[in-house]
């Protein structure tokens, strides 16, 4: 059983690393049960854009910004 295997491997870790070991396993263990989030998808809006979107913006609206 890999659990067996796993526990081998701690018994050769020099104990004053073994925190560390625990901290990894710990957190990792309690990101298991976290809910998946949807993969994000690029953009800030939603839907489709149209051509106009992409338009440069009048200079008189580009000097707001300066």
């Amino acid at each position: 059983m890999l659990i067996h295997k796993i526990v081998q491997e701690l018994q050769d870790i020099p104990e004053e690393k073994l925190a560390e070991i625990y901290d990894f396993i710990h957190y990792f263990r309690l990101g298991l049960g976290k809910v998946q989030l949807q993969p994000r998808t690029s953009g800030l809006l939603t839907g489709k854009l149209d051509d106009a979107f992409f338009e440069s913006l009048p200079e008189a609206e580009l000097q707001q910004w300066e």
